[in-house]
């Protein structure tokens, strides 16, 4: 089947681009968005992704405060073939120019959550090493990510009111990966499999003239499964960004992380990263959470709005909870993300710490599926 992007010269296979060139049920193309302001008080998050072989497009949207509700608006639907339709019911996103800007629009719906959103974006895309994760003899994650760092300006609409968002003040990260990831419902195909665990960590941050990345993938033993920092130039506005696609990003070395738990949880209570580059200098920065945001608002782990859930040809839903009165250590509550005040003991930043630790992991001492730190 055909679709508007088949009129480019970009195929990579001889099939249309409606054709994934994996069989894989776990084939997704996504886009995800942060956002939160210069004093950690407020953020927002949000993500579109389409699963070729689930025949599912969906999105989500969530926003917190401080000493607030969390709000939250999901949406549903049967993906078109139409790759360049990114709408689902009252929600769209609209590509304004590629790697430059995007608008992000709920209309009014249901679940009181509504926006009108503008990324811009102050970095090149910049491109993370190819993640491929294994689960026995199966590839269980393979996929391709890039970043770009930006600010926002607009509207977000919750039941507990009105917020401007403004770009002198609200900062982000624009997230795209594509490939496989497990989603939507399991499926037992076989023999039954123990189920895995999992560390990860990413941490995009947001300094004066510059960015800084990191990303960790860890088996349980603390062992490198994938490892990479980045540093990249922060431009005054999209259209100070070169032109031509070419990534002007600093590689490192490799990374190094340390987190520091709650009693108790899987949460981190204080965290650094080592940046070391090829010629073995060391920056080390200091990252100080400031509020928490639950990444089930966004379909991570959601029991009934999970991302590449069949919710049926067309599902707008909705909810709010306060985040300080949930168990941490329930499977739905494990995965956040964190605004968090960094330091490298020169300059100050900000940025946010994403984080899941599912099953045993050594170097934090867990031994059991959700046990917490001691």
């Amino acid at each position: 089947m055909l679709n508007r992007l088949d009129d480019y010269p970009i195929h990579q296979t001889p099939e249309p681009i409606a054709h994934p060139a994996s069989s894989d049920q776990n084939v997704y193309d996504r886009t995800w968005f942060n956002g939160y302001n210069d004093d950690g008080t407020r953020y927002f998050g949000l993500g579109i992704a389409v699963y070729p072989h689930r025949g599912i497009l969906d999105c989500h949207f969530s926003t917190v405060a401080a000493g607030e509700r969390q709000h939250c608006f999901y949406a549903s639907r049967r993906a078109p073939q139409e790759r360049t339709d990114m709408s689902v019911g009252p929600f769209r996103l609209e590509i304004t120019e590629p790697l430059r800007s995007a608008r992000v629009i709920i209309d009014d719906n249901e679940s009181g959550v509504a926006c009108d959103l503008t990324f811009s974006a102050r970095t090149s895309a910049i491109q993370e090493a190819r993640q491929v994760l294994w689960q026995d003899q199966r590839r269980a994650m393979d996929a391709t990510r890039f970043a770009q760092f930006g600010r926002w300006s607009g509207t977000v609409s919750t039941p507990d009111g009105e917020f401007k968002v403004d770009q002198d003040t609200w900062r982000g990260t624009k997230d795209r990966s594509w490939g496989v990831r497990g989603v939507g419902e399991r499926m037992q195909i076989g023999a039954p499999k123990t189920p895995g665990g999992a560390f990860f960590l990413w941490a995009p941050l947001q300094w004066d003239d510059h960015i800084t990345h990191a990303v960790f993938f860890d088996g349980p033993n603390g062992e490198v499964l994938v490892r990479e920092g980045i540093v990249a130039p922060l431009f005054g506005s999209e259209a100070e960004i070169p032109d031509e696609l070419v990534d002007v990003a600093t590689h490192m070395a490799t990374a190094v992380h340390r987190v520091d738990y709650h009693p108790g949880t899987r949460l981190a209570k204080y965290a650094e990263l080592d940046l070391i580059d090829m010629h073995g200098k060391t920056r080390t920065i200091e990252m100080k959470p400031l509020l928490r945001f639950q990444f089930k608002g966004l379909g991570y782990g959601h029991r009934e709005w999970g991302q590449g859930m069949w919710k049926g040809e067309l599902a707008i839903g909705g909810e709010s909870f306060d985040p300080l009165k949930l168990d941490l250590l329930a499977p739905e509550n494990i995965h956040v993300q964190q605004v968090v005040r960094v330091t490298d003991g020169e300059q100050t930043g900000i940025g946010a710490l994403e984080q899941i630790v599912i099953g045993p992991y050594a170097p934090a001492g867990f031994t059991g599926f959700s046990d917490g730190a001691k």
